[in-house]
């Protein structure tokens, strides 16, 4: 099969694309003709080395994929040929809570990833792709669109009529924005680019706020919500942002820690959180069972993810340039039938 590898820790301009071994599957899986790969920050950081993968061996990069079961081990029940189909992020979290157990695999950084025209599955890594989704939209879904799920419903606890501030307009961002949206919430989305933010008011964003124009964002945020402010925040950027979104967030509301794009390193401020009641919560991706309730969330309303640049197998290394140079609204995304 034609794959790429990289060296973690030497960046994505070590990407080799080469052949490499068709191996007989185990009864319990499933081999896939892979459609479409998705990017997300996660995979710049294994390039760059600041994202711990175990080894410093050559790898095939990439979580998130999107294609069609092409064969079927002996003991498969899950899926058949010809089921289209899309991955989860950690192959051994179906469903429950989170353990080192469950998490300790997942595709492009302890497991061989989905930057190749195949990838070999177990079955319970799988879900079905949502009919009315193409391989290049479904294979947005799987790290971003779990985690914005888990951030907003699951540890977020985010109701019909409740508020939710997204922070920038990246993957997770943006799943997050349409999610909420279509759940009847209030949804707040901030950005340094006003072009964005009309994008994201496109999108059902009612309030959005360039962190340029209002430094202190914070504040903008209160005064839009009667000095109350909002619900919930998912929270990317980390060190540089932390602070402003318990501001930003009500007494007794909720902080999701998705990640942290300004570094992950913080002095926080224990009375904002003692005294304003409000709960942080580090949101490591999510199960399955997240994912397929995800998924039937995504085919109810018709939801179609953004994808914001779609680039051919043949210039993978052009995709993480554009992860890399922060521009990107929604998703970037692999065609990998396009060569």
């Amino acid at each position: 099969m034609q794959a790429y590898q990289l060296q973690p820790g030497a960046s994505f301009q070590t990407l080799v694309r080469q052949d490499l071994p068709h191996r007989a599957l185990q009864p319990h899986e499933v081999r896939v003709r892979i459609g479409a790969a998705g990017l997300n920050f996660r995979d710049l950081m294994v390039a760059n080395g600041s994202y711990p993968t175990g080894s410093s061996d050559p790898m095939v990069p990439l979580g998130d994929a999107a294609g069609t079961v092409i064969e079927t081990g002996a003991a498969v029940q899950r899926f058949k040929v010809g089921d289209r189909v899309v991955n989860t992020y950690f192959p051994g979290w179906v469903d429950g809570r989170p353990t080192p157990a469950n998490t300790a695999g997942s595709y492009g950084v302890t497991l061989p990833g989905v930057l190749a025209d195949e990838a070999v599955f177990d079955e319970q890594a799988l879900a079905a792709t949502p009919s009315h989704l193409d391989d290049v939209e479904a294979a947005t879904i799987a790290c971003a669109g779990i985690t914005a799920w888990n951030a907003l419903f699951v540890e977020g606890g985010l109701q019909p009529g409740g508020s939710a501030l997204m922070l920038g307009t990246g993957g997770v961002s943006i799943w997050a924005l349409q999610l909420a949206k279509a759940a009847g919430a209030r949804t707040f989305i901030t950005s340094s680019d006003d072009g964005k933010l009309a994008r994201a008011r496109e999108l059902g964003a009612q309030e959005t706020i360039n962190y340029r124009t209002h430094p202190e964002w914070q504040q903008e945020v209160l005064a839009r919500t009667q000095g109350d402010g909002v619900d919930l925040v998912v929270e990317v950027g980390g060190n540089g942002t932390l602070a402003r979104s318990l501001a930003a967030s009500r007494m007794g509301g909720r902080i999701a820690l998705v990640g942290g794009v300004s570094g992950f390193s913080s002095e926080l401020n224990l009375l904002s959180v003692i005294g304003g009641a409000r709960r942080l919560a580090g949101i490591y991706v999510g199960s399955r069972r997240m994912f397929e309730d995800l998924l039937r969330f995504v085919s109810l309303h018709q939801l179609r993810p953004v994808v914001d640049r779609v680039y051919g197998f043949g210039d993978a290394a052009d995709a993480y340039a554009r992860i890399e140079g922060g521009g990107h609204f929604g998703k970037v995304v692999v065609d990998v039938t396009r060569r």
